[in-house]
């Protein structure tokens, strides 16, 4: 048996994994990562978002293990981590669908 304070750590992990997925240039940036392996200009520039707006996001993904830096000269790459978080966010995308739907379906009966 996990004793509480295990528990509430593991939960408190969790949440800290779950609210770096909270803003939604993050999600770009770990859409854009899941395509290819970048630099903080190449995401500036895909994303059309300030350089400084990137590099506080980026930190954050880091401090939370999802994207992990590479130095290639004076250039810093960062890369996904684990491929599986593209996963569970598609996965959560589909779950969302599917509620969408239902909402729509509702609608339309009352209407």
């Amino acid at each position: 048996m996990v004793n509480q304070t295990l528990k509430q750590e593991i939960i408190q992990l969790e949440a800290d994994f779950c609210a770096a997925l909270s803003d939604p240039h993050r999600i770009f940036i770990l859409y854009a990562l899941n395509e290819r392996s970048l630099n903080v200009t190449e995401l500036t520039n895909e994303l059309a978002v300030p350089q400084p707006t990137i590099s506080r996001h980026l930190k954050v993904l880091r401090e939370r293990g999802l994207v992990f830096t590479e130095r290639q000269g004076t250039v810093i790459i960062y890369h996904l981590v684990d491929q599986r978080v593209i996963q569970a966010m598609d996965l959560l995308r589909s779950a969302m669908r599917d509620r969408l739907t239902q909402k729509a379906s509702l609608v339309n009966e009352l209407g």
